[in-house]
């Protein structure tokens, strides 16, 4: 039986490293992600810093080694969608189908909650029907697919997007999100 996993808040210096090895085969292998070429440590602790200021970034322990990582970033950068978010999950292939994904999802979201985000967005570079499977877990619900957005691994590739309410709606402008150190 394999050890529990511990869900922390990145650090840039210690994970970047481990983050990259994670990410490096999403990128390589297929249409999963939209980058590429890898990107090195150097740059994913850059990524880590710079999303960690505002947003959440978190990795997950197993015997003292990273094995997956989720984080949020900005939906958009104009400032009515302040309040909506990016998430992304990558597990380490030997971690897949153990559950580490939906719990660091379900630690990221409820960090997200306290710092006041209201929606989570999640594009999927179709087909992935285990990541459709994860999100729709956690109940994201279809809103749209791109067609043909991005072209990788050799062809065109379709982007579906889900999303999850975080807070409802309400009818007044909701105060800003906090940043992460305050709450």
């Amino acid at each position: 039986m394999r050890s529990p996993a511990t869900i922390r808040s990145a650090d840039p210096e210690r994970d970047a490293a481990a983050c990259a090895a994670i990410y490096a085969p999403h990128v390589e292998a297929g249409p999963v992600s939209f980058e590429e070429r890898p990107p090195g440590a150097a740059e994913l602790a850059a990524r880590i810093e710079r999303t960690a200021a505002i947003h959440p970034w978190l990795v997950a322990e197993r015997g003292g080694e990273v094995v997956a990582y989720a984080y949020a970033c900005p939906h958009r950068q104009r400032t009515a969608y302040r309040w909506s978010v990016d998430v992304s999950v990558y597990v380490a292939a030997g971690e897949v189908g153990q559950g580490i994904g939906h719990d660091l999802y379900g630690e990221l979201f409820e960090r997200l909650r306290r710092q006041r985000f209201r929606m989570a967005c999640a594009g999927i570079t179709l087909p992935n029907d285990a990541s459709v499977a994860l999100h729709e877990s956690l109940g994201f619900v279809a809103v749209g697919v791109m067609r043909e957005i991005g072209w990788k691994a050799g062809a065109w590739r379709d982007v579906g997007w889900w999303q999850l309410e975080l807070a409802p709606a309400g009818t007044e402008q909701p105060p800003d999100p906090l940043p992460p150190e305050q709450v």
